[in-house]
């Protein structure tokens, strides 16, 4: 047993030159802006025991305002608990936090499996039940823009050309935020066309296009185009599983759902309505590893497999430890643009083009935790403000 004797969350900011955001803290509405520069905002968690011990973790993707405020609610109760007990912090917070979307739980609970990894000395995927070391990733790219990157039909296919010839065997691309359905469809079909006999395709529509007949339609292009998969398709923003089982009926792609759908029984109840083909999950907004973990093994009951959303050292120590799955998704690249998840880390990890080896994998971490070392130099420097909670 290690007790928890003192929490610490620290936010911070940095900068990303040449991105803009649909508007202010958009989240996921960034992309490519010739001269821009965008300030982001993140958090680092701390979790120290009375007999030293310290899990860590930085957010990336989930990391937004509305999470935070949520995180500082749960982690003024850590201070004097048993670090072990996750699954009953899990059924507490789930409680706690049902009158929100959850999306702070995932980042505590991220750093509880790093502090559990560094006490047994193990990386997270061999603690929970190692499964694999390394696994294929997919180039995810960037939204398009209008300014430069990717602003064209021909600026998508070299890019996946490139992707390509880099080792990548598998490809998904966002399209356009204006959701112009006709737009994305001729796309689809030239990425089809271009690549599509050498690499795995996919098309995320990232709630876009503005209703179901634009869905049909561009549905219609991924089944043409022979794609894996076609995620998120409109602006019901994927929470009607009656309109996506309908959807499922009139084209042959399989759908990719549940990003923003959250907690399990949310997930199985979509699933079972036949709203999606495969699940989606992010330990990150999925009430963290324990969270994911259990809507994992819920879909391998039903034969199905889930796909990891997103990038991170806890996302790859997931699917280190999962079967039922295919890819690691490398968000967000593109030709001209860095990821842009903090460059907080001392280890040489990194999300990047240059991240899978010769054959197009990615590998697990397997230092203790989630297998990575912060640069604490770098987050102090770029802190705004702290936040500590200790045992009285």
């Amino acid at each position: 047993m290690a007790i928890i004797s003192r929490v610490e969350v620290i936010d911070f900011t940095y900068e990303i030159k040449n991105m803009g955001a649909a508007f202010t803290n958009a989240h996921n509405h960034v992309g490519y802006l010739e001269g821009g520069r965008l300030p982001m905002s993140k958090y680092a968690i701390v979790i120290e025991c009375e007999d030293g011990s310290r899990g860590e973790y930085v957010t990336h993707w989930g990391g937004t305002r509305p999470a935070l405020a949520q995180t500082l609610q749960l982690v003024n109760d850590l201070p004097g608990r048993d670090s072990d007990m996750r699954e009953a912090f899990y059924n507490d917070w789930n409680r706690r936090l049902c009158h929100m979307d959850h999306m702070g739980q995932g980042p505590v609970d991220i750093a509880l499996w790093d502090l559990a990894g560094k006490q047994a000395g193990k990386p997270i995927h061999k603690l929970i039940g190692g499964f694999r070391d390394k696994i294929l990733a997919y180039a995810s790219t960037f939204h398009g823009d209008h300014t430069g990157m990717l602003d064209s039909y021909d600026a998508f296919t070299d890019f996946a050309e490139y992707c390509c010839s880099l080792g990548f065997r598998a490809f998904k691309h966002h399209g356009w935020f204006d959701g112009d359905a006709k737009v994305e469809a001729e796309l689809i079909r030239r990425l089809g066309r271009k690549v599509g006999d050498r690499m795995t395709l996919m098309y995320d529509g990232a709630s876009d296009l503005n209703n179901f007949a634009d869905a049909l339609y561009v549905g219609q292009a991924c089944d043409d185009a022979n794609y894996l998969w076609y995620e998120d398709p409109y602006r019901d923003n994927s929470m009607s599983a009656f309109a996506h089982a309908k959807l499922r009926s009139m084209i042959r792609t399989p759908l990719l759902i549940t990003e923003h759908v959250r907690a399990l029984e949310a997930k199985n109840d979509f699933l079972r309505a036949g709203g999606t083909d495969f699940l989606r999950v992010d330990p990150e907004y999925d009430m963290g590893i324990t969270g994911a973990i259990k809507t994992a093994r819920m879909a391998e009951s039903f034969g199905i497999d889930v796909e990891v959303h997103a990038c991170g050292p806890a996302h790859r120590q997931l699917l280190g430890a999962i079967r039922n799955t295919n890819f690691y998704e490398l968000a967000e690249v593109g030709p001209k643009l860095k990821n842009v998840i903090p460059p907080c880390y001392a280890c040489g990890y990194k999300d990047e083009l240059d991240s899978i080896d010769a054959d197009g994998y990615i590998h697990i971490p397997q230092g203790p935790g989630l297998g990575v070392v912060y640069d604490w130099e770098w987050l102090n420097a770029h802190t705004t403000n702290r936040w500590v909670f200790e045992k009285h």
